[in-house]
């Protein structure tokens, strides 16, 4: 039990239930100056107002399996899980083999539960005419796309909820991220990330709000942290459990430890991970997915709650992102929560990219795992997740 102060009202009169969220990470890339030009063009990228449409029968929902790592028997429960960076290829020449079908085959085991989140990375769209690197590209500048019906791998992968808020949902303009959204919409896929949007969905019972956070225009910004907490404690107010997913760090090889202050990148301000991860928890978040730095980062607590600063690369199909050295390298992490949002136990799985950029399980050598585990205990002293050597994470004592 934590300290915190009596939480937002939950179900009455019911048992209390435990819900694990597993988050699958893949570290992937350091693309030095990634979606750094345009900028401007986020800036008529609407403000959230309409939740999306509710999922059609032939949904993620319909195909959901069991866990890879199953609850403790007879506990009541649900399952939550998300990644880190999805990017499946590069229209019109960079595509996965096959035209992604199998993609995800590797990691399926690891990514099932009750409702699957991912960041999307990438726009699922045609080509607009409105590439932010120009026509022809600027150097050292990355547009990614792929097609619409792309859409239909992350259902069959198990995806149900993808967060856009970061800096590549919009590389072909505001139209690529309304195509996006009506990709994801047909497949019956829930999104968040837009300004002001809050996403909630039901799982057994228990309401679960999804926020997305980054900090480029469109999106809810971590670098506003008044905002950040007005939108959080509206979020508590519409669910049991809130989880926040931030597109937050600077990134590359080198970007694998966190340290107080504001990460630049380039000239961008990618927020303070530790001071918004704070501020949302003290909001009533109860727990903070990370990803952006295209590395694993370490995991610690605050307050009872888990804070897992960076989760890298999901996936960089068509050799998008860097599969070399410890870019290459991810997991997938279990996360179990009250329904008060209590953590209540966690696990980390290995994965990594291989040489065309898909997800594999590293279930042999679970190098993703001895990465994080020295990176909690060289940042976060006292606060570091305690994370054993069959990926077990519990809070310091």
């Amino acid at each position: 039990m934590n300290s915190d102060p009596p939480r937002r009202p939950g179900l009455f009169g019911r048992p209390v239930l435990t819900v694990t969220l597993i988050l699958a990470v893949l570290a992937g890339a350091g693309l030095g100056g990634v979606a750094l030009a345009d900028r401007g063009s986020d800036s008529a990228a609407p403000v959230w107002r309409n939740p999306p449409a509710a999922a059609p029968a032939s949904s993620a929902a319909s195909r959901k399996p069991e866990p890879e790592s199953a609850p403790a028997p007879g506990a009541e429960t649900i399952t939550l899980s998300a990644t880190g960076d999805i990017i499946m290829g590069s229209a019109p020449d960079k595509l996965p083999a096959n035209d992604g079908e199998g993609f995800f085959d590797s990691v399926r085991e690891g990514l099932k539960s009750d409702l699957v989140m991912g960041n999307l990375e990438q726009p699922l769209t045609g080509d607009t005419g409105t590439s932010k690197c120009g026509s022809p590209a600027r150097a050292n500048c990355f547009a990614f796309r792929s097609p619409p019906k792309y859409a239909e791998h992350l259902v069959d992968a198990g995806f149900e909820l993808m967060n856009t808020a970061n800096n590549h949902s919009k590389d072909f303009g505001v139209q690529g991220y309304k195509n996006t959204v009506a990709a994801l919409e047909k497949a019956g896929l829930k999104y968040t990330g837009a300004q002001g949007q809050i996403t909630v969905t039901e799982v057994k019972g228990v309401k679960v709000a999804v926020v997305g956070f980054s900090p480029y225009a469109g999106a809810n910004n971590l670098n506003d942290l008044g905002a950040a907490r007005s939108v959080i404690e509206e979020a508590t107010q519409q669910a049991d459990i809130v989880v926040v997913q931030v597109h937050m760090g600077a990134e590359g090889s080198g970007m694998g430890h966190v340290k107080p202050g504001n990460e630049l990148f380039f000239g961008e301000n990618r927020g303070d991970p530790i001071k918004f991860s704070k501020t949302v928890i003290d909001a009533g978040a109860d727990v903070v997915i990370g990803h952006g730095p295209h590395v694993l980062r370490g995991m610690q607590f605050y307050k009872g709650k888990l804070i897992a600063h960076s989760l890298g690369n999901f996936a960089g199909g068509g050799k998008t992102l860097s599969s070399d050295g410890v870019l290459k390298y991810g997991g997938i992490l279990h996360v179990s929560l009250t329904r008060d949002g209590e953590y209540a136990g966690g696990k980390f799985l290995s994965t990594y990219l291989d040489g065309t950029g898909k997800p594999v399980r590293d279930s042999a050598k679970e190098r993703g795992l001895a990465r994080v585990r020295e990176l909690s205990a060289d940042d976060f002293g006292d606060s570091a997740a305690t994370i054993g050597e069959d990926g077990s994470i519990a809070a310091p004592r």
